[in-house]
């Protein structure tokens, strides 16, 4: 497990330690601190009874909140442009991480494959996890108010692929890489840092996303490919975001 050649620009060490901190300070590893923050507040306040609203409205007014979810969506996309630019100025161009040219294979049925092989279990996982009481009880977004909500949430769901696909898997496993750090490693440090943003959560959402971290940096590892990571992320947030929302009547025993 080699995986993606790596960037042909020397960087100093200390430059790509110093890269790696401000990029996650900017992006997932504030979100990792402060998701491991909630995830201590609700195990103090008892996990059972805590809820995590999908994509809940920003504001009571349509249009700011519309400005608003616009705001959410272009700051995704602008982490995941801010890790490829700094990986094509050491010379790693989006080809070389798995970005080049889609191609319907393997990038989309690949992609396929990822969503049904990690959404399901995640599923029966979560099921398992609220009866049991280790996760917070998700409650479904709002799609039925105005006519944008489901086409920006299909925007943002896939908006998440591109920015934690790109910043948690290309560019962290690259850079920590270039730190002569294992690829192994690399990816296990990866899994975790994307487990623990997720922790709000609940410890069983911290766990599957540390599965799907390992698998997902597996899969790039071996075949260089991004874009089945971004279309599986996206298809997998998008049954959560759209999928759930719309059978929520029918799973509403899990609440």
């Amino acid at each position: 497990m080699t995986g993606p050649s790596l960037p042909s620009e020397h960087l100093p060490p200390r430059t790509i330690r110093l890269e790696i901190g401000v990029v996650l300070a900017v992006t997932f590893g504030l979100s990792a601190y402060i998701a491991s923050l909630r995830l201590i507040e609700a195990a103090l306040l008892g996990l059972s009874g805590q809820t995590v609203t999908l994509n809940e409205r920003r504001s009571p007014f349509d249009l700011i909140d519309l400005g608003l979810n616009i705001a959410s969506l272009t700051q995704l996309m602008a982490w995941g442009a801010l890790a490829l630019y700094l990986l094509w100025r050491s010379g790693s161009g989006p080809a070389s991480i798995g970005l080049g040219k889609f191609r319907i294979r393997p990038d989309l049925t690949r992609g396929l494959g990822l969503a049904a092989l990690i959404g399901l279990p995640g599923l029966a996982l979560y099921i398992g996890a609220r009866l049991l009481g280790l996760s917070a009880a998700v409650e479904p977004a709002e799609i039925n108010d105005t006519w944008w909500r489901i086409p920006l949430l299909l925007a943002i769901a896939f908006a998440n692929g591109w920015a934690e696909e790109i910043v948690v898997v290309a560019f962290l496993i690259t850079r920590l890489r270039q730190l002569r750090i294992t690829p192994a490693v690399a990816l296990v440090i990866s899994a975790l840092l994307r487990g623990t943003y997720h922790l709000y959560q609940g410890y069983s959402a911290g766990l599957g996303n540390i599965v799907m971290g390992l698998v997902f940096g597996y899969v790039w590892l071996r075949t260089g490919r991004l874009w089945p990571l971004i279309v599986a992320h996206g298809l997998i947030d998008a049954v959560a975001f759209v999928g759930y929302s719309l059978a929520a009547d029918e799973l509403d025993w899990l609440g």
